[in-house]
């Protein structure tokens, strides 16, 4: 399959030990469990089978990321690629509710709030980060090293379900209200094609 020059491509890390018990994650910094380690190995599959080669690569600094991103490039064929780690892309703070299961944070908290925490834009939990904070914080990394990247050649970021979000949200221009109700799977993808002045030409989605 041949694959756009300009191009980025996103990685949700592999199933972690605290999404398998259900807990808000956040700047936790668990392993990840034997399914998310297949994950990632299955995301680099798919990438190799597609033809996929990076020129350079990012993660954020936490383990999950780290080692789903050295598990996906060593099935493909790369694993001299040392992505470059950043705590810009380190996954949103939840603050008090980092460490609980749903049902503790609505017991303590009350469902409602925690819920709007979650899942809106502004909701910000207590001594944690709302997701226009994590927007914030790495559109501005996006700006000065991603995109540069990915316009001289394919790149890689593996990343966190809202930090993410955050960047999807920077590419494709989402408004409040879309990035809301977006959701990436652990091991999902998405491919970016560009064309020389940055506007998206292509666009899949794996998982």
């Amino acid at each position: 399959m041949t694959q756009p020059s300009r191009r980025l491509v996103l990685v949700r890390h592999g199933q972690s030990e605290a999404n398998a018990d259900g807990l808000f994650t956040g700047r936790l910094d668990p392993a990840l469990t034997e399914q998310g380690r297949r994950e990632a190995c299955a995301v680099g599959t798919i990438l190799r089978d597609e033809g996929h080669r990076f020129e350079a690569a990012f993660t954020s600094t936490m383990t999950r990321a780290v080692t789903t991103s050295a598990l996906a490039l060593g099935v493909l064929g790369q694993a001299e690629l040392v992505p470059h780690q950043d705590a810009a892309l380190d996954e949103r703070d939840y603050g008090d509710l980092g460490g609980l299961d749903k049902v503790t944070a609505y017991r303590r908290f009350g469902a409602e709030r925690v819920e709007d925490w979650r899942r809106s834009y502004e909701g910000r939990p207590p001594n944690g980060e709302s997701l226009r904070d994590t927007v914030a914080r790495i559109v501005p990394f996006h700006l000065r090293h991603i995109q540069p990247a990915a316009m001289r050649g394919p790149t890689l970021v593996v990343g966190h379900g809202n930090a993410l979000r955050a960047l999807v949200m920077a590419i494709e221009g989402l408004s409040a209200g879309d990035v809301e109700s977006l959701e990436l799977a652990t091991g999902a993808i998405r491919i970016y094609g560009f064309a020389q002045d940055t506007t998206i030409v292509s666009r899949r989605l794996i998982g």
